[in-house]
């Protein structure tokens, strides 16, 4: 007791469980390095593994540049390597040791007392690690040398030998063939040190991406260490009710247990079902209905679990159609599966399965002949997709086997938002595996608009003309103070602002996209720009869209919500492209909680006024004819000032790209001395093309616009 009273406690923190990364999060151990470099500031060159062996081999640069670097002696290291001649083959393209070489090797096999870390507010987020590899440097290249080396010792050998021998006679061959391997001697072989050695070096390797710390992708990916179900209202692993407590300190004796009828080793009862996590429910009756309302699905988890709960445990193993939920396909062909009937692998019917998902939120009738076709599937195959959640009909097709659910889409909006976004993406995603056209496909973005009401062209457009005109005065006086507002006192000569002319058409058109949600597909928005998409009442016209005010009016909450997501982005990342800019809030947007006040819509006029109003300006740089960029990806926007020491040599660096689609680093080193003066350092020349641009092929790109 003194030593508790001696040692009180300083803080509680709660420990959560984050199980998203647990089978995917690899810790490396990297050789010691000097503290002031880190591994992000050291160009990786390339990355490849082999999963199944759990190897990874990395190419890093080395600083040529160095003053500690030996020069002469990287020359006569690749020298050794590569020869004289260099080729395509050579390891050493530059004649140089430029890079080197690291290769793992594990730690530990047993990784399951290890996890990885992270604190943020006042609580501690723990995820399992999968593997722990320590990198070393990797001499290969020692190895090519000493093979060049004899080579080329035998080459001359047989040189001077064969003037003095002369041509071998012909000798007779005798072929013979091998008896059968018997079981036995085929296990031996099998489990020998040179049949591993050989399979392990079948294996591929699969070449990675590397990310670097203050990379968006990275910076997504990290959400990931954090536990989703931190409020409590997800995390049932930890949370047991009395009964369940009791359960787990006094589980049934063996003897109640063999009274117990023998039951499929794939059914559960409900009373067994109960025993399990919240999530494992929700995917075990996903798994074996297929198809299931929420309301159903509620009724068979009982009426005290969380409907909020409920909603989120569902959206990670269905999707919604038409109101129901539809069960995902990687579900039910998890990965190295595959087709009992055809063989095919288990992400060619996924993919296939999805088509069929879509087609359903187009229409209540898929017809089976147009899914072979498109898909390329055995009819077998396309049976089973459409078994799983239609129903065939003489004469017409298959149809959903669920009528619409309309009272879902009605109490829960922001789901079906979310729904909505998702389907985008994996419609883009099927545009492109299946080439299908986009002028044949429909125009009706997901199945959870439902029987909705079809508006034609013609009522639109009289509609946005009558309402140009009733507030042409007011859409002046708007114009007017955002070109104020935008247009600053001095700009560089070779740095535009993009004005659009503004006429009645262009009225007309403001009006529309007031009331359209913005286009968020990576296709560069198919179906995006229709009232069909949403929710009967959604859809409906007013004079601003989902109840808020025009774009212009900065003190709504919607606005103060999205300035100040803009301004974060671009503190982070100094140049965006429409379309990374509506990817990360898109990314944004999936992390807020329900009911959100940015769930309600956001067009894409209200989000670029937002970055212009933001100190935000747009880059004109001018894309080669040829390009393969997007709309959205040729509009590029940069922070202008951001209040630090290199706003100056930023604006310099973008006037350069207003000129000029790729640049040099030597064009760049000059202009920026010429207008800074000749004491810019090494340092600082680094840090703006860091913040700015890329380097691909030798040149350098704005972020965003390089097309690989």
């Amino acid at each position: 007791m003194a030593n508790e009273e001696d040692d009180p406690v300083v803080q509680e923190i709660d420990v959560y469980l984050a199980k998203s990364l647990a089978e995917k999060l690899y810790l490396f151990q990297y050789p010691v390095r000097p503290a002031s470099m880190t591994y992000d500031d050291i160009p990786h060159l390339s990355a490849k593994i082999k999963p199944k062996q759990q190897k990874v081999e990395l190419e890093m640069a080395i600083d040529t540049l160095n003053p500690n670097y030996c020069r002469s002696k990287g020359e006569q290291i690749a020298l050794n390597v590569d020869g004289a001649c260099a080729d395509e083959t050579s390891t050493y393209s530059s004649k140089l040791m430029d890079k080197q070489t690291f290769c793992s090797s594990q730690t530990t096999s047993n990784t399951s007392r290890y996890a990885a870390a992270l604190y943020r507010q006042g609580e501690l987020h723990l995820t399992p690690l999968h593997g722990i590899l320590q990198l070393r440097p990797s001499f290969s290249y020692l190895d090519k040398a000493d093979a060049k080396h004899r080579e080329r010792e035998a080459a001359n050998e047989a040189g001077d030998s064969s003037q003095d021998e002369a041509e071998e006679d012909v000798k007779q061959i005798t072929v013979r063939f091998s008896r059968p391997e018997s079981e036995q001697a085929r296990q031996r072989r099998v489990q020998s040190y040179e049949f591993l050695q050989k399979k392990h070096a079948e294996e591929p390797w699969v070449h990675l991406h590397y990310y670097g710390l203050r990379d968006s992708r990275s910076e997504h990916e990290r959400q990931y260490l954090l536990c989703p179900g931190s409020s409590g209202v997800e995390n049932t692993e930890l949370v047991k009710s009395p009964s369940e407590y009791l359960m787990m300190l006094m589980p049934p004796s063996q003897e109640e247990e063999k009274d117990k009828p023998v039951a499929p080793s794939n059914v559960l009862s409900m009373a067994q079902l109960r025993t399990l996590p919240l999530a494992d429910q929700i995917k075990i009756l996903m798994k074996n209905v297929k198809v299931m309302p929420f309301a159903n699905l509620m009724s068979l988890l009982g009426p005290s679990v969380d409907s909020v709960a409920v909603l989120r445990g569902i959206q990670k193993v269905a999707m919604l159609v038409q109101g129901n939920w539809v069960v995902k396909s990687d579900i039910l062909y998890p990965k190295d599966s595959s087709s009992p009937h055809s063989g095919v692998p288990a992400e060619v019917l996924c993919r296939g399965r999805d088509f069929v998902m879509w087609k359903f939120t187009q229409s209540r009738w898929v017809v089976r002949k147009e899914v072979a076709t498109v898909t390329k599937l055995c009819a077998e195959d396309v049976k089973d997709f459409l078994e799983h959640m239609a129903v065939v009909r003489i004469n017409k097709g298959w149809e959903f086997v669920l009528p619409y659910d309309g009272e879902f889409i009605r109490k829960h909006p922001d789901v079906v938002q979310r729904q909505h976004m998702l389907w985008t993406g994996i419609q883009a995603k099927l545009e492109k595996v299946y080439n299908l056209v986009k002028e044949a496909m429909p125009k009706k973005p997901d199945g959870q608009s439902g029987p909705a009401r079809l508006v034609s062209g013609d009522q639109r457009v009289q509609v946005a003309k009558t309402k140009a005109q009733q507030n042409h005065a007011l859409l002046e006086r708007e114009l007017q103070r955002r070109k104020e507002q935008t247009q600053p006192s001095s700009v560089l000569p070779g740095v535009r602002i993009k004005e659009e002319p503004v006429s009645e058409e262009g009225e007309e058109e403001e009006e529309q996209e007031a009331e359209e949600p913005m286009d968020t597909s990576p296709s560069g928005g198919l179906n995006s720009r229709l009232a069909n998409g949403l929710p009967a009442g959604r859809a409906a016209g007013g004079d601003s869209f989902n109840g808020h005010p025009p774009p212009g009016c900065a003190s709504t909450p919607v606005a103060r919500e999205l300035r100040a997501f803009v301004e974060a982005t671009f503190q982070r990342q100094f140049v965006l492209t429409l379309s990374e800019l509506k990817r990360l809030f898109n990314l944004h947007l999936a992390s807020l909680p329900p009911g959100h006040t940015l769930f309600s819509g956001i067009s894409d006029r209200m989000l670029q006024d937002t970055v212009l109003a933001a100190g935000c300006k747009q880059i004109l740089v001018p894309f080669p004819p040829q390009t393969a960029a997007s709309p959205d990806e040729q509009k590029v926007f940069a922070l202008w000032e951001s209040g630090d020491m290199s706003d100056q040599h930023r604006q310099v660096l973008l006037e350069i790209f207003s000129k000029n689609y790729r640049v040099r680093r030597n064009m760049i080193q000059s202009r920026l001395t010429q207008e800074c003066g000749e004491d810019l350092s090494k340092q600082e020349v680094d840090k703006v093309l860091k913040d700015c641009c890329v380097s691909y092929g030798g040149m350098w790109y704005l972020k965003g616009t390089v097309q690989s």
